[in-house]
Formats: C-alpha cells, sequence, structure tokens
C-alpha cells in the first residue's frame, strides 16, 4: 500500500497510481512508498515560484528513510537550470532523483517503486547468456558503432576477441558491412 500525505487531495498523480493500492495518512513525505522508502513530489513550476519549499520538505526527511526519492513533474520550458539546481540538492541530501515530464509518467513511476519492493535487484539487471558469442557481443556492442551483426561477422571472420583487437584495418575491411568507419574506430 502507497501512504499519500493528506495534504496531496488535488494532486493530478494520484489518478494515474492503477496497480497498487493507496490511502491517505498523515506522514512527513508526500508518498511513503514502502518501510524504507518515500517520495517528495515536486512541480517545477511551483519551485520557481517557491524555492525554499522543497529544502524545508528536505529538511524533515534528513534521516527517516534509507531510500528518498524526489519526484520532479518537469512542467515549465527553460527547466536545465532548475534541475540542475535540484541534482545539487539531491546529491548533498542522499535524495534520489525521477524526472517525469506527465503525471501519468509520475504515477507510473511510485507504481513500479511499490511493485518491486520486495524483488530482487537481478529481477530487473539484464540477462546475459554464458556462451562466448553472448558475452562477446554484449561487450563489443558497447563500442558505438559495431552492432550485433558486426559481432558474429568479426567473430566467425576472426574466431576470438584478441584475434580481432590484433586484426589489422586491412584484415577488417573484407568483411562484409565493415566500412572505414568502423575500422578505424579508436576505442
Amino acid at each position: 500500500m502507497i501512504f499519500v500525505r493528506i495534504l496531496q487531495r488535488g494532486n493530478p498523480i494520484l489518478q494515474f497510481i492503477r496497480n497498487v493500492p493507496w490511502e491517505f495518512g498523515d506522514i512527513v513525505p508526500d508518498y511513503v512508498i514502502g518501510q524504507t522508502t518515500c517520495a517528495l513530489f515536486l512541480s517545477l513550476r511551483y519551485h520557481r515560484l517557491h524555492p525554499e519549499y522543497i529544502y524545508n520538505r528536505m529538511d524533515k526527511l534528513v534521516h527517516s528513510y534509507a531510500l528518498r526519492i524526489l519526484l520532479v513533474l518537469v512542467d515549465t520550458d527553460g527547466h536545465k537550470e532548475s534541475i540542475r539546481e535540484l541534482t545539487k540538492i539531491c546529491v548533498i541530501n542522499n535524495f534520489t532523483m525521477i524526472l517525469s515530464w506527465s503525471s501519468e509518467e509520475a504515477g507510473r513511476y511510485l507504481e513500479t517503486y511499490k511493485a518491486f519492493e520486495h524483488k530482487p535487484p537481478d529481477l530487473i539487471m539484464e540477462k546475459i547468456e554464458n556462451d562466448y558469442l553472448s558475452k562477446l557481443t554484449h561487450c563489443m556492442t558497447h563500442i558505438r558503432f559495431v552492432n550485433k551483426t558486426d559481432v558474429v561477422t568479426l567473430a566467425s571472420t576472426f574466431g576470438s576477441l584478441k584475434n580481432i583487437m590484433e586484426a589489422t584495418p586491412e584484415d577488417m575491411s573484407i568483411c562484409p558491412g565493415i566500412g572505414e568507419q568502423k575500422v578505424t574506430i579508436n576505442v
């Protein structure tokens, strides 16, 4: 159950929290998502009018929860400076900042945190197969211009990562799909 601060009754996010139960409560943060997780909500438009508001709210939560989230609704143009300022505040006060561009997106973030409250972290981590080609693909596709097809081509031509790394540009350029730009990449 997500507990919602009583003063949040007019909050447009509540209509988008559909998949987990919620109820109003007399709490300090705007949302209590679990035993150790809370969230404060802030509209950038409101922040520009009342910049002291978020400082006061954060001070009240200094050591209360293990995970403190600042859920920011980006509802203004020219938001870069405000986000930069809020990022600094979050780092200093040990908050995790999440940006949303709509009330619906903000509601989905709260739902997701609640839904994954007791799930292990490896549930959302990328799964990598244990075979050599999968590991090689995972490694090499982090290079900007290299895609999975290129990895298969290079692996079938050169056999191993060591041989690929030792291949000359001339050797690589004869591989189909490996053009001049990919051959001259400085990793």
